[in-house]
């Protein structure tokens, strides 16, 4: 039974109760305003509440009234399109009610509740269900198809009754022989995750259509990654990219504690994006959640709880999913300030010592799975988190636990982003644990070639870097011939193969078979130039073969094979002459 209490005592984000019973992240309603709060601590008589909304004007002796639950997010056809804020009220449907300032204590529908949809059921009376089985679907956007399914907690049952028409989500389409109400809604409690049969292995790589993330440092469907990088790296370009080019069915990102001018061009770029499958907009098949660093600090944890809580959702549905959280950083720093508020033992540089714990129960609920209910072969959620470290210093806390649980490290680089080179990622400090597991996938559909170039590629970097300590020294002109072939190579794989301009209309997007064409005509330059030299060819010429420099010309170009493969005759050619 929900009992009332007052409010004792508050300091910003965080009020204590006196008088209320509620259970550990129940939601109370704080104040005369009934803003929404969670129960995070309970000391004898005293609660502790983080308030998801700003709490100034709220004074002690105001009411607080437990609801009973926790923290829930609604889960639905209608989700996408939609964008939400950290605690999933709709940011449109809020706007309309109260124009672009939202007033406290506001509560909204996470999906429209007066919409009908056209249910078509699959599933026939009598046929036997459990938990995640589908029971039929609805074509939510041109280009998804919605799966309704039975509630993950129920067990197994038959249908007693189910029919299809148009309802709204709160209308009953069935029935279970137990009596189990089935509709198109589910609502699920955010900080729990959404229960599956078993794991499957990483061993499908997300194909991003970026050279440097495909070829050199891959992300495995179902695989965690962390894009860490200092102000102005390019970490929202590169996740926009992500998200407009990665081979996922559905889109969630999340932009948890970013500066609000960053947040407006991602909401206002992403509506206006064209999905390069279907031609359509990138909408169709996205769900925004926005929380910039000025709205109130609690409601920023919420919101990546809410978002991987969605992209678990769609999971369930067979789909593959990728979930942008940019950045983990502003939540970590929210959990700082509560944390700080609570009085509790600061841990490293004032973070709360459970940071890692969270960052690993949240990284933990990426994964590709096979769905209850056995109506679908797979799904997955990947998790792609940005890092913002202060002054672009990996050793601080919140890098450091992340690379602990992630397997993938893009670390961008300053210095990269200051030269022009796109995108500013550090191939001597990336790397990829994937790359081993996802070996097989590669060689069975890009051919045995593909392990084999990417090695040498990151062996003539790494050689490079070496080289360059001696140059700075003595000047390139010192060194001896074949290491000066080895510098040239290395500045072609860095300017025509690693750089890559986001914003031009074909290098935008690279397939794995051009990626490993690119990387095979400058390897083949390579073998060339080493071979001359051998032959006591002079170096000058063997650096002057001008066809080398046309391999920077074919990012730009639709048919990319014809032009490789006339470069690597143009390449032989200049060499027989030679």
């Amino acid at each position: 039974m929900a009992q009332n209490g007052k409010i004792y005592r508050i300091a910003g984000p965080v009020a204590v109760a006196k008088g209320i019973q509620a259970e550990m992240f129940e939601i109370v309603r704080v104040g005369k305003e009934n803003l929404m709060g969670e129960v995070i601590k309970i000391h004898g008589e005293f609660t502790t509440i983080q308030v998801y909304e700003d709490t100034s004007g709220v004074r002690p002796g105001e009411p607080v009234v437990a609801t009973g639950k926790p923290l829930t997010v609604t889960l639905g056809p209608g989700m996408l399109k939609n964008i939400y804020d950290g605690i999933q009220r709709p940011l449109e449907s809020l706007r309309e009610q109260m124009g672009d300032y939202i007033f406290r204590g506001v509560d909204a529908p996470g999906i429209d509740e007066k919409k009908k949809w056209d249910f078509k059921a699959t599933v026939k009376k009598g046929a036997a269900v459990s938990g995640g089985s589908v029971i039929g679907t609805v074509q939510e956007t041109e280009t998804i198809t919605h799966r309704i399914m039975v509630p993950p907690t129920i067990g197994k049952s038959k249908i007693k009754e189910i029919r299809s028409g148009s309802f709204t989500i709160n209308d009953t389409v069935g029935t279970l022989e137990d009596g189990t109400e089935l509709r198109m809604k589910q609502v699920w409690p955010v900080k729990r995750s959404r229960p599956s049969q078993k794991k499957l292995a990483p061993d499908i790589p997300l194909i991003t259509g970026q050279r440097i993330f495909d070829g050199m440092f891959p992300l495995s469907k179902g695989g965690v990654a962390a894009i860490p990088g200092p102000f102005g790296a390019g970490k929202t370009v590169s996740q926009q990219q992500l998200a407009k080019w990665c081979d996922a069915d559905i889109i969630v990102y999340v932009g948890c504690g970013e500066r609000g001018n960053e947040m407006t061009e991602v909401l206002t770029e992403f509506p206006h994006l064209i999905d390069p499958k279907t031609g359509k907009p990138l909408m169709e098949r996205t769900v925004l959640i926005a929380n910039t660093s000025n709205m109130p600090v609690a409601a920023r944890e919420a919101s990546i709880y809410t978002g991987i809580t969605i992209a678990e959702y769609f999971r369930d549905q067979g789909y593959s999913v990728a979930m942008m959280a940019d950045s983990t950083s502003r939540w970590a720093e929210a959990m700082r300030e509560i944390s700080s508020r609570l009085e509790e033992m600061p841990g490293e540089e004032g973070y709360p010592a459970y940071l890692s714990t969270r960052l690993a129960q949240f990284y933990e609920r990426a994964g590709r799975v096979v769905p209850l209910g056995g109506d679908v072969e797979e799904g997955s959620v990947t998790v792609i988190g940005a890092v913002s470290p202060p002054g672009g210093d990996f050793s601080e806390p919140v890098t450091q636990n992340t690379l602990r649980v992630t397997k993938v490290f893009w670390a961008l680089d300053a210095k990269l982003a200051q030269r022009r080179h796109f995108p500013s990622i550090n191939w001597l400090t990336s790397y990829s644990l994937y790359s081993s597991t996802l070996e097989s996938w590669y060689k069975k559909n890009l051919g045995e070639s593909w392990v084999e170039s990417i090695k040498r590629i990151k062996g003539i970097l790494q050689e490079e870097e070496k080289l360059m300590e001696i140059v700075q020294l003595v000047g390139s002109d010192a060194l001896p011939e074949k290491e000066q072939i080895t510098l040239e190579v290395a500045r072609m794989i860095r300017e025509y193969f690693l750089q890559q301009n986001a914003f031009h209309e074909i290098d935008t997007y690279s397939e794995p078979k051009k990626t490993l064409m690119m990387a095979e005509t400058i390897l083949h330059f390579a073998d060339r130039a080493y071979g001359s030299l051998k032959d006591g060819k002079r170096l000058q010429a063997i650096l002057g073969v001008k066809s080398k420099d046309k391999i920077g010309e074919v990012k730009f170009v639709k048919d990319y094979e014809k032009a490789l493969n006339e470069i690597k005759k143009d390449i032989d050619r200049e060499y027989s002459k030679l």
